[in-house]
This record gives structure tokens, sequence and C-alpha cells, in this order.
């Protein structure tokens, strides 16, 4: 029987609000709901992790489902002399409940068992969360490693972890006999569910009523395609013909494109930032039948975020406590900074960090691209700098992997420079809570919305940032961040560097040295400009109102 709410042992620990009752199930490849449970890799991650604090807060029907990962993403270690090193360990987590749901999907002509665990809502006080992995009895080495690492390097294992999200999801909510009025595809890794789910209810107007869908990714190049045979012998269609799938899916040749296909068959989808809706829409315009395209940006949790100290300054405007505040956090900081890399950082000194994660549109080695002028400025004595880089390329990248070593490599030619590994949700919030200034330097239009510097300017951290994502709705220059303009013409990496170097030298250090009264106002304005906007509680707001 079809109903709306969970029976026992896996309800609410709440009687949904009057505004939230309409029941939904989200979707997602990631979740980063806590350090402690590490089924993430980034921002896609951190965001999801967000949304389901918020729907705890908010007493929001909605359920997620996601994927556990035995070895999570990967472990970030270092190789004998220092530089980056994935590892794959097997995770253990006593705090989530069998259910002793199972069942198989088809894939790759095999019969895979599938099984869910659940996290309770109260133990991180998220949303509740099942999660999915092939690594259970019954199946061989080949099936449970499906769901070993998060984003397998191996295609035909990245679509098969897809087909578990998507098909296994919707086949779980049918073991435990729930129908929720909503389907959420957090981005179309799980878009395999659509097509389980036009066997059920045969027709496109009954999936529509049904299915909403948010893209992340602002070009149409980074959108998943397949070969649509490759993708039928794995029995990613559930069996449809292919002729049906290409009529549904806006599919016109033999290559399928998985975000046209949620877009071909959701009522309504959403970008991540103003500029994300307005790049969406341009970007598949040109095909006919599409969802509508709106926009909801990103946001992140500040119960879980914010620095209760920073916030009672903030609250009543008191720019000494948040400075003073700020000096202990980085005291913290400077302590794993010790502990990597053997070098002593000191809290009276401008600390910037770039911390995310490592790919090759984010430059995150901007910063160094003219070696002359980073030397002079790390030489400085009178207006001295720290710079601190962070966070993980895919273990795949060889390129991001590289540049990270350089930047560790170059890091020993400066005490005042530190690389460090393990870039998780605890290392973040150190990093965003002991940054002064918190380095963004993606290429314009290509990073969709960007959180992290979000919870760096809830925690007293400046914003300095190209003109992108998120940053465009937020940040007014020289008052509450410090912005690039936006490069044009042929060599937009070296005009973006030149930018950044000049903004730095000129107006940056500057004011922290020789006008801390502006730096602090710009601080207090940041937080209070962060604060509501961009927590996530009215992210999820907006995705009842405008999106289910």
């Amino acid at each position: 029987m079809s109903q709306q709410t969970f029976s026992l042992p896996y309800q609410h620990p709440f009687d949904p609000d009057e505004q939230y009752k309409k029941s939904v199930v989200y979707f997602s490849m990631e979740f980063a709901i806590d350090q402690a449970l590490k089924i993430y890799s980034g921002g896609l991650g951190f965001l999801a992790g967000s949304h389901m604090r918020s729907v705890y807060a908010l007493k929001q029907n909605l359920v997620g489902v996601g994927m556990l990962w035995k070895h999570g993403y990967y472990d970030q270690d270092r190789k004998q002399d220092g530089s980056m090193q994935p590892a794959f360990r097997e995770k253990m987590y006593a705090y989530l409940v069998d259910t002793k749901i199972r069942f198989q999907i088809p894939i790759l002509g095999k019969e895979v068992w599938v099984a869910a665990y659940y996290l309770p809502p109260d133990v991180f006080q998220s949303a509740p969360v099942f999660l999915l992995t092939t690594d259970t009895d019954g199946n061989d080495e080949t099936t449970r490693a499906i769901s070993y690492s998060l984003y397998d390097a191996d295609v035909t294992y990245k679509v098969a972890q897809c087909m578990v999200l998507g098909i296994g999801g919707a086949r779980l909510l049918e073991e435990l006999q729930y129908e929720p009025q909503v389907y959420h595809f957090n981005e179309a890794h799980a878009v395999s569910a659509i097509f389980h789910l036009y066997n059920k209810y045969k027709s496109v107007d009954e999936l529509k009523k049904r299915i909403v869908f948010t893209t992340h990714t602002p070009e149409e190049a980074g959108n998943e395609k397949h070969d649509i045979d490759f993708l039928n012998n794995l029995g990613f269609f559930s069996g449809l013909d292919l002729e049906t799938v290409r009529k549904i899916s806006g599919t016109k040749d033999n290559i399928f494109n998985h975000s046209l296909a949620a877009l071909s068959l959701s009522r309504k989808a959403n970008g991540v930032s103003k500029l994300h809706g307005e790049v969406s829409r341009n970007m598949w315009k040109v095909y006919p039948g599409i969802a509508e395209i709106d926009h909801i940006t990103n946001a992140q949790n500040n119960t879980y975020w914010i620095d209760k100290d920073f916030e009672q300054a903030r609250i009543i405007g008191d720019t000494d406590k948040i400075a003073a505040r700020k000096k202990e956090l980085k005291k913290l900081l400077f302590k794993t900074v010790a502990d990597q890399c053997g070098k002593i950082f000191d809290p009276n000194v401008l600390t910037i960090v770039w911390a995310r994660r490592f790919a090759a549109y984010k430059r995150p080695d901007m910063f160094v691209w003219d070696g002359n002028r980073f030397e002079k400025m790390m030489a400085d004595k009178e207006q001295p700098v720290q710079v601190i880089w962070a966070g993980k390329p895919y273990p795949k990248d060889q390129g991001a992997v590289d540049t990270f070593n350089h930047l560790f490599y170059l890091s020993h030619l400066f005490p005042n420079m530190a690389v460090l590994t393990g870039y998780e949700l605890a290392l973040s919030k150190l990093l965003k809570d002991g940054s002064d200034i918190w380095l963004n330097t993606p290429v314009v239009t290509r990073e969709a919305s960007g959180t992290s510097g979000m919870t760096a300017a809830m925690n007293a951290s400046l914003n300095l940032s190209t003109y992108d994502g998120w940053i465009c709705e937020f940040a007014k220059d020289g008052e509450n961040a410090f912005i690039l303009p936006v490069a044009k013409g042929d060599d937009i990496n070296k005009q973006d560097c030149d930018n950044l170097l000049d903004k730095l030298e000129t107006t940056v250090i500057p004011t922290y040295y020789a006008d801390q009264q502006k730096w602090r106002q710009m601080v207090l304005n940041s937080m209070n400009d962060v604060n509501a906007d961009f927590n996530s509680d009215r992210m999820a707001r907006e995705y009842y109102e405008k999106l289910y």
C-alpha cells in the first residue's frame, strides 16, 4: 500500500510542520552530515549535509537516500617524502541501524544484492537518511566493490554506483511501502530511478508530477554522458526499450546525457545560485520540452558551522570580541599546521587560506603563478602574511594531484607557507575559524555556487574572490569582501593572477595592518550579511516553496 508516513521503526522523530507536510525523498550520491560519517567528497556533500540538518530544525517531511561507501571517498595520506597519497581504508559505523532490508537489482547481467542501513535523526540532528550498500552477503567480490569508493574511476563501476543509488533507492522505498509525493534528485546521479518509476506509472505526465531536479554543473561538457547501448547492457533503463528511452529522455542519437534526461522528465528544476540559474537556462534552452529551471542559492547550516563566541559577539556588534576570538582560533588551527608541517605560525599575522576540492578550474595555485611577486610578498617582514592550502583532488586526477604536490614542495622554501592533508569537515571548520582571508579563485561562470566562503564568512573570515557563484549575491567590494574585477579577453588567467596580487598588495594587506577599524567593520558586515540569506534554513524553506 502506498503511504506518506513511514512505518515503525523508521518514523520521523517529529510531526512535520504544517508548511512542510508534503513528503519528499532526496537522493544524493554524498552527504557530509558529520566528520564521523565519511561518505562525501566535497561541495555537493557539504551542501546535502547542511540541507539534512535544516530539515531536522524546520521539521520538514523529507528523507534522504544515499550510499554507504565502505572506504568513504579516500583518506588523504602522505608518501615518505610528505607528498600526497590516497589511501582506501574500511570504515565502521556502530551508530547506523541495519534495517535488515535486502533486495536484488540487475546490474551487468547479475542479480546484485543491496542492503539498506539507517541513520536515525537524533544521531546528528539530521533528516532520517537511508544508506545503500552492495557490500553484503550473496554478492561476489566484483559486485561488493560497487559501493567501496565514492566516484570510482572505472566508468562501469561509477555507472553501477549510480544505479544502486537510483534504481536501488526507488526499490528501497517500495520495500518500505513508502510512496513520496516528490522525488528530488540532487544532481543527475540517481537518474536511473526515473526509468524504474516509468515502468510503474507508465506515463511521462505521471512521472513529472513527482520528480524535481537540482543541477550543479554550469557547463555542458561537465554533464555526464554515456553510450546508450553501454548503459542498456548494464541494466540502466530497467528493461525499457531504447526507442522509449530516447523518446522520453530527449536523446536524439546514441549518446545519453544524464542531466538532459533529468531535465526532460522533471516538472521543475533549479540551479544553485542566481548566476547559475541564468547560465543553466542559457545552456539548456536549445532542448525543447525540458523543465523550467529556477534557482535556489546554496547555503550552509549556521547552527553546525558557527563558533558560538563569534555569534554572540556578532549579535551585539562587538568587533573587539570578534578580533580577540579570531586570535584564539588561529592558535588552535596553527597547532595542526605545526603538527603536520613543523612550522610555527603567528596569530598576529594576516593568514590567507585556500581550501576546497583541487580542480583545474578552481585554480588552486593561482597565487604562486607570478613567482617573483609571490616570493616578495612572502618575504615581507613589515607586513607579513601566512598562507595555508588544503583540499582533496580526485585521486585519479593526476593534474590536480600534481598541483597539490607542487604547492607542497614549494612550501619547503617558506616558513610561512603550509599545505595540509585531510581536508574533511573537521579540518574545514578549523580553517574557517582560523583564517583572516578565504581565497576563492575559480574561472568566472565555472563555479555554479561554491559554499566554502559562506562558512568562512560566518566565522569572521573575509572572502577574497573572483566574481562568481554565490559571491555575486553576497559581496560588496570593500564593504564585506574583497572582489577581483571580471577578466575579459584571451588571457584571463594572467589578468586574474595580476588582479589578485594587486588587490593583496594595495588593499587587503594594508587594510589589515594599517586600518584595523575598517577591517573589523568589514568582518562584522560580512558576518551579518551571510547570516540570514546564506543559512541553509532559508534554502530548505525555498526548496518547499519553489521546487516541491
